[in-house]
This record gives C-alpha cells, sequence and structure tokens, in this order.
C-alpha cells in the first residue's frame, strides 16, 4: 500500500439540489497543498459579485491506495 493524497475541491451555489465537487489525485501531501493553495486564491480573486453567489472550499485528504500505474512521486494522475 501507498499514500496518496485526494485534492477535493466543493462549491455550492444558492437554490441547487446539489453540492458540486471535483477529485483528483497526487502522490505527495506538498503537491496537493499547493494545488490546493492555488485553486482557493483563484476563487478569492474572483469578482465579490461571484463571491456573493458561490461559496467553495478544498481539501487534501491522505488515504492508502494499492499502488497506481504510472503515478510516482513526481507524477499526478
Amino acid at each position: 500500500m501507498v499514500k496518496i493524497w485526494l485534492f477535493l475541491m466543493l462549491l455550492s451555489t444558492p437554490n441547487q439540489t446539489t453540492v458540486k465537487y471535483r477529485a483528483l489525485i497526487y502522490p505527495t501531501e506538498e503537491e496537493c497543498l499547493a494545488v490546493r493553495r492555488d485553486y482557493m486564491d483563484e476563487f478569492e480573486a474572483r469578482s465579490s459579485e461571484m463571491k456573493d453567489i458561490t461559496t467553495s472550499e478544498a481539501f487534501c485528504i491522505p488515504f492508502e491506495s494499492f499502488p497506481i500505474i504510472g503515478m510516482t512521486p513526481t507524477t499526478g494522475a
């Protein structure tokens, strides 16, 4: 087993029946945290009008996985 990191983005807008999400995996915590920081910086740079009707959060979640073909500590999947 190997530890990998799930980058999970959640997006919510008013009057919707669901919360949108997107998930990607990364081989290291550092890569996942860099992507999270970039995503949140980009979200915060959006207009105040957009942020008034949208909320978003992102997480880096570690978990044990079977080895993933093609994923090494220097590549994502």
